[in-house]
């Protein structure tokens, strides 16, 4: 997908970062991605033992440093050039966390008191404490509030704007109008930053997530492989001039030791199996369509769609009691209370897994029939 030109006769987001990494290059500053070292004998690790050269399952355990040191692992560019070809970004770069891609990204793309962002009222601590790291205005909009987006972006005043948002929320399980909030950015030159965090592996055509379902393409797309792929580590997907800022800028990433290259590869067979096995987010969603309707039955009110199925009680004390009896019962669940959701709706946060069988959804609505206040 082509990037439209934006109608506001600014140029177009991300461009700023080609002039910035030319500066860098011209004063000699420019961190490029160096070659993984073969034979030899490192002097500039911190793997002060020699244990993250151990190998486990035929790969290195660790990475020994930053990236930008020593730390670049032939299995990082293999699930980088991986996850680009299947999202269909030009390029991806892995950070440790998704809360250290969002923290980076942010606070690295954000870099002037002259930038604005717009941020969802329900996005994540991590893109919460980004944006507090940045040095840009703040504004945070009620949620999935389009006509607060565009309000903020025809007044605006600052040089650049970013709207960001999650496609898919965790605590509610619903999602913004990707395609509106694509041309209200395209409409007032703003850059979209999107994290496909919780959608990713479950939802839309393969699993590719939710902008993919829209056929809309993001500045910034950042998914976790800790989520649906099991395992651990995140990336940032976007242009190259995004990645080589983020591998020059993003503090997160830049003074972190590289992910491991144990999970690198764990993440790059999870991602074989996401594309090569769709039963598994079939029956992911099967079992979260078996447990809204036995809750619907019970006359439980339950929150958005998809995977994720929150059920909201209210109140946090009758929260705790209920997540208690089921875990006595051998039923992992968790109440989720204020400051995490707002007061007077507190709720049993329910996930449905491919691991799960119809029996187990039974087991827990008929669990949850039982359940004394």
């Amino acid at each position: 997908m082509k990037h439209p030109a934006a109608r506001s006769g600014t140029p177009p987001p991300l461009t700023h970062l080609v002039d910035a990494l030319g500066g860098l290059a011209k004063a000699d500053l420019l961190r490029e991605r160096p070659p993984h070292p073969v034979g030899g004998v490192s002097f500039c690790s911190n793997d002060y033992l020699g244990l993250a050269s151990r190998v486990v399952g035929g790969v290195s355990a660790g990475a020994g440093a930053s990236r930008l040191v020593a730390g670049e692992h032939p299995e990082h560019r293999a699930l980088e050039g991986r996850l680009a070809g299947w999202l269909g970004v030009e390029a991806c770069l892995l950070f440790t966390s998704g809360y250290a891609a969002n923290v980076g990204v942010v606070s690295a793309l954000a870099d002037a008191p002259e930038d604005l962002i717009l941020s969802d009222a329900l996005n994540h601590a991590s893109i919460v404490d980004g944006c507090r790291l940045s040095r840009a205005e703040v504004i945070v909009y009620p949620h999935l509030d389009l006509s607060a987006v565009e309000g903020h972006l025809r007044r605006r005043r600052r040089r650049r704007a970013w709207v960001i948002t999650e496609s898919y929320f965790s605590m509610d399980a619903d999602s913004p109008d990707l395609p509106a909030l694509r041309r209200l950015c395209d409409e007032h030159g703003a850059a979209l930053i999107v994290d496909e965090a919780h959608a990713l592996g479950v939802l839309g055509p393969g699993g590719r997530g939710l902008l993919a379902a829209s056929q809309v393409q993001a500045e910034v797309t950042i998914g976790t492989l800790g989520k649906a792929f099991g395992g651990g580590g995140a990336f940032v997907g976007g242009c190259p001039a995004l990645i080589a800022w983020l591998w020059n800028r993003a503090r997160t990433f830049v003074f972190s030791t590289g992910l491991s290259p144990v999970l690198a590869r764990a993440g790059r067979e999870a991602l074989e199996a996401v594309e090569g096995d769709p039963s598994l987010r079939e029956q992911a969603l099967e079992r979260a369509g078996d447990l809204r309707g036995g809750l619907a039955r019970l006359g439980h009110r339950v929150l958005g769609y998809g995977h994720i199925v929150p059920w909201v009680v209210g109140d946090a004390r009758a929260a705790m009691t209920f997540a208690t009896q089921l875990q006595r019962e051998g039923l992992a669940v968790q109440a989720i209370r204020p400051p995490s959701v707002p007061a007077g709706t507190s709720r049993l946060r329910l996930t449905a897994s491919a691991s799960q069988s119809r029996p187990d959804v039974a087991r827990l609505v008929e669990a949850i029939a039982r359940l004394q206040p």
